[in-house]
């Protein structure tokens, strides 16, 4: 069994990438006693020497310490190209805004989560692009695999991540950003996802139309839907009137949860049951992602789909 990783441990470290390397770290040591052993976690950063080709790139060190011929393996024999989408509309910062930094909040755990697949992709020699998005695209960059590229990457996180670039009243438009993304990706990527799905500017299926707009350019996607269980799916809050902000749109709603709370919880289980109805059949992968539950569920999921694709 996969050791549990307690989401407020790594949070503890405040530098990103030492935090992904704890959960990582922490991962691999799970897996190997758990029954996903299997799993490839011995991560190669060569290959071996072919005779006949260039001995340019051979790493003659190795070869003096193990005597056999070994090849560095650079960005254009990556085994996998990933691209990370980051919703970072406002409905992303709850619950934390207004708490004082004391509450996490969906977009840090997203941050964290792809803090951590990055670090993991590193380790596999995998390229791995950045894009964020909310009512425009904020970031794109193509996926690359070199340290120089990780350390950039893990940069943009960082500044996410410290909340400096947060607005509220920003609006999602995810579909549309999707549409433009699945042009600007790489061919056969794996994409993938982290979003609340709240998209204030689109129909349903506007959204599933730029899901299957991906799948139709043979990307692989993986959707991590994000959300803080307690409140936004059984909306458990205390029994008094209370005000509500859209925090995209900034209407107000004054009420009492009780009156509202069945017809609620019915409205969002129907709303999750739709988006993961309609990622079956696209058969894209669909990952409910409560931020308080960890990363151990993100991660097994990527290695799983990972495999898949080799």
């Amino acid at each position: 069994m996969i050791k549990k990783i307690d989401p407020d441990v790594p949070r503890r470290f405040g530098n990103l990438e030492l935090l992904a390397r704890q959960v990582v770290e922490g991962f691999i040591t799970g897996l190997h006693k758990s029954p996903f052993h299997g799993f490839s976690v011995e991560f190669a950063e060569h290959r071996i020497y072919n005779p006949g080709e260039s001995t340019r790139n051979i790493d003659w060190k190795l070869f003096a310490r193990t005597e056999k011929l070994f090849v560095k393996r650079f960005e254009e024999e990556t085994n996998l190209r990933c691209q990370l989408i980051i919703d970072n509309s406002s409905s992303m910062y709850f619950p934390a805004y207004g708490q004082g930094g004391q509450t996490h909040s969906k977009i840090s755990f997203a941050v964290e989560a792809a803090a951590a697949v990055t670090f993991l992709l590193r380790k596999q020699r995998d390229a791995v692009g950045l894009s964020i998005v909310s009512d425009k695209t904020e970031l794109h960059t193509q996926a690359r695999s070199s340290s120089l590229h990780h350390k950039v990457l893990l940069g943009h996180l960082e500044r996410l991540y410290q909340k400096e670039n947060f607005v509220l009243n920003k609006t999602s438009n995810t579909a549309s950003l999707l549409h433009y993304l699945a042009e600007n990706i790489h061919k056969r990527s794996l994409v993938v996802i982290f979003s609340d799905m709240m998209d204030n500017d689109s129909e349903p299926d506007e959204l599933f139309s730029a899901l299957q707009h991906l799948k139709h350019n043979k990307h692989e996607v993986i959707l991590f839907h994000v959300y803080e269980k307690d409140r936004e799916l059984d909306f458990a809050y205390e029994n008094r009137p209370l005000k509500f902000v859209d925090m995209e749109t900034g209407r107000e709603l004054k009420l009492n949860p009780a009156d509202i709370k069945k017809q609620y919880v019915d409205r969002m289980q129907k709303f999750s049951n739709e988006i993961r109805l309609k990622c079956m059949q696209y058969h894209i992968d669909f990952v409910p992602s409560d931020i308080n539950e960890g990363f151990e569920k993100i991660l097994l999921s990527l290695l799983i789909k990972r495999s898949r694709l080799h």
